[in-house]
């Protein structure tokens, strides 16, 4: 019995020997995975980041190709500059205003050499305050040109590439309705001297419904053609699309 009760205990601690090398073993294995790709990540990171570096680095910007290679720094449009703002200039007179190209932009002032620094000479005057004919609009033609009052619209304009002025280059106006469908003024004072009585004048001018009425009415019996001949001479009646006469 007592060789029995011996040899149990030891098979006993044996066993309890090996449940314990295999936890232990279980425990040292598993957080080694994790640290392994870890590993991985960090240098997959660290190896990728060059490349995109480079990648962001040989990107070249949109406005690149409306800049002249090797011109004039002083020449260069707008878009390929950027100038610090003259507090000191006075609206509507000339000053001078240091500007700095882009990047990816090259240019050569007066003796060709290269040059990233240079100074402009141009008027003090916002984007907004400038001439019509240095900017260019969008146009309506969901509006009537032929009322009283004049009807405005909301319109983005953006300034033409060659002209230098203060703050942002596109910007908002209320401007005049002003568009035409191929009307003519000439055309229509002449339906309407001639065949004013049977409506011609606003079948032209695409009012079907008034042409129909001086139709079937002998031009209100003359009466209502005189007065159309008064209105579209002095432009009051115009086509019924609201654009102007040509």
């Amino acid at each position: 019995r007592c060789l029995r009760g011996l040899c149990g205990a030891a098979l006993f601690l044996s066993q309890l020997s090996v449940l314990s090398g295999r936890a232990g073993s279980s425990m040292t294995t598993k957080p080694s995975q994790p640290q392994s790709t870890l590993a991985k990540s960090l240098t997959s990171t660290s190896t990728n980041a060059p490349y995109l570096k480079a990648l962001e680095s040989t990107e070249i910007p949109p406005y690149v190709t409306n800049c002249p290679s090797n011109g004039l720094c002083s020449r260069l449009p707008p878009d390929c500059m950027t100038c610090n703002t003259n507090y000191s200039c006075v609206y509507g007179k000339t000053a001078t205003f240091d500007c700095k190209v882009k990047p990816h932009v090259h240019c050569v002032d007066e003796n060709n050499h290269e040059q990233e620094n240079f100074t402009i000479n141009m008027t003090c005057q916002f984007c907004w305050q400038l001439a019509t004919s240095d900017y260019v609009c969008t146009n309506s033609t969901n509006c009537m040109t032929v009322s009283c009052p004049r009807q405005r619209y909301n319109a983005t304009c953006t300034v033409r590439d060659h002209i230098h002025c203060l703050g942002n280059r596109v910007f908002p106006k209320m401007l005049y309705c002003n568009w035409t469908g191929g009307y003519k003024w000439s055309t229509a004072l002449a339906l309407s001297i001639t065949l004013g009585g049977f409506g011609a004048d606003r079948f032209y001018l695409g009012q079907w419904r008034e042409g129909l009425g001086k139709l079937f009415s002998f031009g209100g019996l003359g009466i209502w053609t005189l007065i159309d001949v008064l209105l579209i001479g002095v432009g009051y009646v115009g086509p019924a699309d609201g654009s102007l006469y040509i």
